[in-house]
């Protein structure tokens, strides 16, 4: 019916088809079809916002990582009974929204982000169905160390309410260590447990955190030494009183003796109790009840790929073959005599490869980091449109969570950057820390890595808040490693070939993550079988691997993200280069790439694909 009318249409006399009124009617038309569209998607960001405010106002700690000071002396409630409750909001929001606007009708932003809230919906159910297959403590995981950290870095202290708020917080870290304690013997009544080492880091870390003054006679407790320190603060202020000082030092004792002590103690017991039940030879998650089947669901989440075990340790195994023939050739060019695996021995060995054992070769450490940074932050405005404005710091890590060949991290600034972003070292042992590798890291961690990617997006204007808070390991560490190679297209970097030797030894090091973490959760190999494939590929010290092995073990799939992402960023701006020739700008693809905030890899590629569209239809 529809064709017969518009061929009646067509073939009517030009006079008929084309007066003015029925010209007017459809301009007016289009207009009003212009408008509702411009109404469908204003009305889908202002849902964003409440729904997301929603969201927040649930979460404590998560409105203090973004620096608002809502429900300040609470902790989340981490009970399985509120768990279902959160995915329970989360699939009746998507419900809503799919219900609410018009999908077709909204510009492709919008259908983006639209997406990406139906994707985290959809991804909280799938984890849901294997929330006991995980671990609850290990050396990666666990609130036992992540709720000391907030408190110590994230609760600032301005008025009395803060500092009473800080010490309600202090007594109610022993329920929440409680609840998850429940969790953690409920899996381990299942089979479910962390080798034995993730019981030594935990019942160590739980110890220290419950030692000391005013526990002991020992040195202060790092959360006593933190708290006495804010409350000083306030006196010297003349915010409080000394008498009031005093109050609030009495009753932070009592709150660190009475629930946070509780908590630690119950901690240590179940560990202590159950470590001999730990396996003794570490393996991955393939030999736990439905093992396979969970490693699949976990690599999914972290690369956001439908890649399987098998294809990815393939991608692992080409990469590891491929940078080991640009490492020869540098090899080559400082004039070593020997191969390449003596290569590897003679920089893991050599003594000016590190700083001095201590606090001065820890400083001389976060010293010669800073000025990397401070070096690339000039040439940014080359290669991005883009720039972060929160600042960045590098830090040691606090002492009662330093570990020796511990990973570096990075922990974002807040949204309105009262709080700079910090890039961590673990510096308790400096041969875990070669200067070779110092570069590298500064600019994963840094610039123009996870500061840079994070800030972007938490400062992001035009985008639903909720999208400038995503996080997806395949996007950010993506991204991460990425920059490390990108650092190297700017001026006054890696300008000692052993400095750009630690640049392709940190992309050999996620690229052997591939071959390892699948080993480990899909092919059945333990420990030592994955420690002699990293020894025998790569010129890592034996502590760092040691530790980078038993991170994978607890952490199943995570360590994939980083090379799966980079690769994909990698392929999308060789796509963009091969279609736009001439067109083509670094620093637009780079804020294409960075202007949606974290994705994942599916939806990233879709943005970059649609910028790439637009580019081509410029003049």
């Amino acid at each position: 019916m529809r064709l017969a009318y518009s061929i009646l249409i067509a073939a009517a006399p030009i006079a008929f088809v084309a007066p003015a009124a029925p010209l007017h009617a459809r301009d007016h038309g289009a207009h009003a079809a212009h408008a509702a569209a411009a109404e469908n998607n204003a009305a889908l960001r202002a849902w964003f916002e409440a729904k997301y405010e929603e969201q927040v106002l649930d979460s404590p700690l998560t409105l203090t990582s973004l620096g608002r000071k809502e429900r300040y002396g609470e902790i989340d409630d981490f009970s399985l009974a509120a768990q279902d409750r959160r995915l329970a909001w989360m699939k009746a929001s998507v419900e809503e929204m799919e219900r609410t606007f018009d999908y077709a009708g909204l510009n492709a932003a919008d259908r983006l982000s639209y997406d990406l809230w139906k994707y985290e919906y959809e991804q909280a159910a799938r984890s849901a169905k294997w929330r006991d297959s995980g671990y609850v403590f290990t050396q990666m995981q666990g609130i036992h160390t992540s709720l000391p950290t907030l408190l110590v870095g994230q609760h600032r202290v301005d008025t009395e309410q803060d500092m009473r708020d800080y010490i309600s917080r202090v007594g109610g870290i022993g329920r929440a260590i409680g609840q998850l304690v429940d969790f953690a013997e409920a899996r381990a009544a299942k089979g479910v447990r962390p080798p034995y080492f993730a019981y030594d880091f935990v019942i160590a870390e739980a110890t220290k955190l419950k030692s000391g003054a005013p526990f002991d006679d020992g040195a202060d407790n790092a959360l006593w030494q933190d708290g006495k320190g804010k409350i000083a603060k306030l006196v010297d202020a003349g915010t409080i009183t000394a008498a009031q000082g005093d109050v609030l030092r009495a009753d932070l004792e009592a709150a660190l003796k009475g629930g946070y002590k509780d908590g630690y103690d119950r901690l240590v017991a179940f560990m202590t109790a159950d470590r001999p039940n730990a396996p003794q030879v570490a393996t991955g998650v393939g030999a736990l009840p439905d093992g396979k089947a969970y490693y699949a669901h976990r690599l999914a989440a972290s690369t956001t790929t439908d890649l399987t075990p098998e294809q990815v340790h393939q991608i692992g195994l080409d990469d590891v073959k491929r940078i080991h023939a640009e490492m020869e050739a540098i090899r080559q060019k400082v004039g070593f005599e020997g191969d390449l695996k003596a290569f590897f021995e003679h920089v893991k060995t050599d003594p000016a490869n590190y700083y001095p054992q201590g606090d001065e070769g820890a400083q001389m450490y976060i010293d010669a980091a800073t000025a990397a940074i401070d070096n690339i932050e000039s040439e940014l405005p080359e290669y991005f449109g883009l720039l972060p404005k929160a600042a960045l710091e590098v830090k040691r890590v606090e002492p009662f969570r330093e570990q020796a060949g511990g990973a570096q991290h990075y922990r974002s600034a807040t949204p309105d950057g009262s709080r700079p972003g910090v890039y961590y070292a673990h510096l308790s042992d400096m041969s875990a820390m070669p200067k070779n590798m110092l570069e590298v890291i500064a600019y994963h961690e840094g610039l123009p890595g996870h500061h840079m990617q994070i800030s972007i997006a938490q400062e992001l204007q035009g985008v639903p808040t909720f999208q400038t808070q995503a996080g997806y390991s395949a996007f950010s560490e993506g991204w991460g490693l990425y920059s490390e190679r990108l650092a190297k297209e700017m001026p006054g970097t890696y300008a000692d070939p052993y400095s750009d030797f630690g640049r392709l030894t940190s992309e050999l090091w996620r690229a052997i993550r591939l071959v390892v973490d699948t080993g480990l959760h899909s092919k059945g190999w333990t420990e030592d079988q994955a420690i002699a494939y990293f020894t025998a590929n790569s010129p890592q010290n034996a502590e760092t691997i040691r530790s980078e092995v038993r991170r994978y073990i607890v952490w199943p799939g995570q360590a994939t993200s980083y090379k799966i992402g980079m690769n994909r960023i990698l392929d999308l701006r060789a796509e963009a280069e091969r279609e736009l020739g001439d067109k083509f700008d670094i620093r637009a693809f780079h804020d294409a790439v960075l202007g949606g905030g974290s994705l994942p890899l599916s939806l990233l590629e879709r943005r970059v694909r649609d910028w790439i569209a637009s580019e081509k239809k410029k003049v």
